[in-house]
């Protein structure tokens, strides 16, 4: 099989009688019935078209969280997710008298959750629909820039509005294909989301940063939600007076789990692959963007770290986010490690070169000169992307962005509902209220200086040509500032804000342009300063993608079409919108000599441990596996309860959380993290390497049963064996 159709193996190659070592593909529900023989030639013992339906079961017992995903396990709204997606929850709660990051957390009765973090939300999808035509149908192919972008905005804009008409229904049009296709997509928003239960980071983390993307893995990421409405069965905010959601569909979970080489599929809300992405990029993103990520995270982690003792309140508030920091730190790693070993970059140039030849065979110089124009609009962007990059990371203090964001909030309501900036509209309103709120157990001033210090000392060694020099005369500095001038003109903004209390922020998401014009607030006195620039900016990068629009969707028609000349479809990268991948439980050997089993096992525990952070098991789990206490959860064939496994299922980001279900759509693990070999399949699909691990279904019982005594959830659940 020659690489670009490893590269872009689609519905129709998986049909066929081709051997492959992994499937590739995050098919959406609609192309299964087109795999319906590859399915069951694989395992899965329902019809394929039983599961094509989003809104039937299975698929409506999966739900999104926006950035994780999870599934209905009760009719009582329950939820399970995996640790490190609701882990941002328990940090909300948590303070050093009731530190739950440590200790764990679980309701033994309906009612007793706590609410989760300001912001959270589940996405049950009840209505699906293409509606291409009404996006870009009616747009003159000749309407390029700018005006095309504002287009498409307004008519997905006008398609949400109409959609949400309904209250408590959240509606997205989502492309694929790169804009070549739309679809609405609409979801019931379920706003009032509660913790259940949440096992100790002793369990759900353990492993912790040492044994992310790596295996053997032995990790209890599960933890558990719980949906409330009003009375009326709608979504409504937090109160006292709801009751727990009654869901449609909910899956059951099976006790027997697997074994080596069954059937599995997940089922999830991926965030974003990259794999149609044109060479210029891959070179920019591998030689430039990625390392220069590791250098900027590397001193983020470091300065947080350095501001905030371990252990105090001010630790606990920036655990969530230095967990995320140390995720992605070694997930580029592994990124820029695959790409150096699969040869990407040669690929990605091989690819095009064959493409382009397809074109000129096929007289289809029309593409071919999209694509041209194609590649010179991305030089531009990524030009862009350069020159303000340590501009922008100016923000991730937290003030500065609160102030920039509220301010500009003030500026789109003075604007009719429809024109308003996406983000800034009505719709969006509570969501500004809950990011305002979720500051105040996620920031501590000490700290965000610190962060903010950093941010600019690593800004100020750039080239002239990328400052900003609005922010350089707001705040004061130049080249020549030294590090002790700069803290002390930093610790003049902290000492004079009032955005550290939370009630003046709220208070400032109804306030007018003219008072925040008129603020003597420091932060709200920089975001003034800045807006002009900020506005330039983001003209010129909408400019940019109006062109980009209208010339992606013909490349992905070229894409389409000479991957249907070798008798393949293509599949569209993931983009947040629910996909199914399948395959087999299968371990691997990524190098020579290196060989990784299906499954670890609960000695593997005792193994790794050492009673420290974050190999510390608890004494509790130490002795049940000591004294072979597996209970009616053992998998005989590794003569013990199996912790994680493996399969060969294509995933990225944002599948964690994800069902992992077995032939007959029962949930049998969740989906977690991928090998650190195989991360680089965001980019390229490499079916020797690619590996995902999920936590077996029957060590997530173990621990509930006899470690947190957490039986009152198993009794609410639908157990198989």
């Amino acid at each position: 099989m020659s690489k670009i159709s490893i590269l872009c193996l689609s519905a129709a190659l998986l049909g066929s009688a081709l051997h492959v070592e992994a499937k590739e593909g995050m098919f959406t529900p609609e192309q299964l019935p087109s795999i319906a023989g590859d399915l069951k030639k694989t395992g899965l013992a329902i019809p394929a078209n039983s599961i094509n339906d989003l809104t039937a079961f299975p698929m409506g017992a999966i739900v999104s969280l926006g950035g994780c995903s999870a599934s209905f396990v009760s009719d009582k709204g329950l939820a399970v997710t995996n640790h490190h997606c609701a882990r941002g929850s328990v940090q909300y709660n948590s303070t050093p008298e009731n530190n739950y990051l440590k200790d764990g957390f679980l309701a033994k009765k309906i009612g007793e959750e706590l609410p989760a973090a300001p912001g959270t939300r589940m996405f049950v999808t009840v209505d699906f629909a293409d509606v291409t035509d009404k996006v870009t149908g009616t747009i003159d192919s000749a309407i390029q820039g700018r005006e095309r972008y504002d287009l498409i905005e307004a008519n997905r804009k006008a398609l949400i509005a109409e959609c949400e008409s309904e209250a408590g229904f959240r509606c997205s049009v989502p492309s694929f294909f790169q804009g070549l296709e739309y679809k609405l997509i609409k979801q019931m928003e379920i706003r009032d989301v509660r913790i259940a239960y949440a096992p100790a980071d002793s369990i759900g983390k353990y492993g912790g940063d040492i044994d992310n993307w790596m295996w053997p893995r032995h990790t209890g990421d599960f933890s558990f939600y719980r949906a409330y409405v009003g009375q009326d069965g709608k979504p409504a905010d937090f109160s006292e007076d709801n009751v727990p959601y009654k869901p449609e569909h909910f899956l059951k979970v099976s006790a027997a789990g697997l074994k080596d080489g069954d059937f599995v599929m997940a089922a999830g809300y991926p965030g974003s692959t990259n794999r149609y992405a044109r060479l210029s990029q891959v070179e920019y993103t591998f030689d430039w963007l990625y390392p220069t990520y590791l250098t900027l995270v590397d001193e983020w982690i470091d300065t947080i770290e350095n501001a905030s003792e371990e252990g105090s309140d001010a630790r606990i508030k920036y655990e969530a986010l230095l967990a995320g920091l140390n995720n992605f730190h070694k997930n580029t790693l592994g990124q820029l490690s695959g790409a150096k070993r699969v040869g990407l970059v040669p690929r990605r140039a091989q690819r095009e070169e064959q493409l382009s030849a397809w074109l000129e065979k096929n007289d289809k110089q029309a593409l071919k000169t999209a694509l041209a124009e194609l590649d010179a609009v991305s030089v531009e962007q990524m030009q862009m992307n350069k020159q303000n990059f340590w501009y922008n990371n100016l923000s991730r203090a937290q003030l500065l962005s609160s102030a920039q964001t509220l301010y500009r909030n003030a500026i789109e309501r003075e604007k009719p509902d429809a024109k308003r900036e996406s983000g800034y509209q009505e719709r969006d309103q509570i969501r500004l209220k809950e990011s305002v709120e979720r500051i105040e157990r996620r920031f501590e001033p000490s700290v965000d200086m610190a962060v903010w210090h950093k941010m600019i000392s690593m800004y100020l060694q750039q080239p002239e040509e990328n400052r900003v020099a609005a922010f350089d005369k707001a705040v004061g500095i130049t080249s020549d500032t030294s590090s002790e001038e700069l803290k002390s003109l930093l610790s003049a903004f902290y000492a004079n804000t009032t955005l550290t209390d939370t009630e003046t922020r709220l208070k400032l998401l109804s306030a007018s342009r003219e008072d925040f014009e008129k603020s003597e607030d420091p932060f709200i006195q920089l975001a003034v300063a800045l807006f002009d620039t900020e506005m330039a900016i983001e003209d010129k990068r909408k400019a940019l993608s109006g062109q980009a629009a209208a010339l992606r969707p013909q490349y992905m028609q070229a894409i389409i079409e000479w991957q249907k000349s070798m008798g393949s479809l293509a599949y569209p990268d993931a983009n947040s919108t629910l996909r199914v991948t399948y395959g087999n439980v299968m371990g691997g050997s990524p190098k020579d000599g290196l060989i990784y089993e299906p499954f670890t096992r609960l000695e593997g525990i005792t193994e790794k441990d050492t009673g420290e952070t974050p190999f510390d098991s608890p004494k509790k789990q130490l002795t049940l596996i000591n004294d072979k206490q597996y209970g009616p959860y053992k998998l005989d064939a590794i003569n013990s309860v199996p912790v994680n496994f493996l399969t060969d299922l294509d995933s990225t980001g944002g599948n964690s959380g994800s069902a992992t279900l077995n032939a007959n759509a029962e949930l049998i693990g969740l989906l977690f993290d991928g090998t650190f070999e195989s991360v680089n399949s965001d980019w390229d699909f490499d079916p020797k390497t690619t590996r995902t691990i999920h936590v077996d279904s029957r060590y997530m019982l173990w621990v509930m049963e006899y470690v947190d005594g957490a039986n009152n959830l198993i009794e609410e659940m639908t157990i198989v064996k």
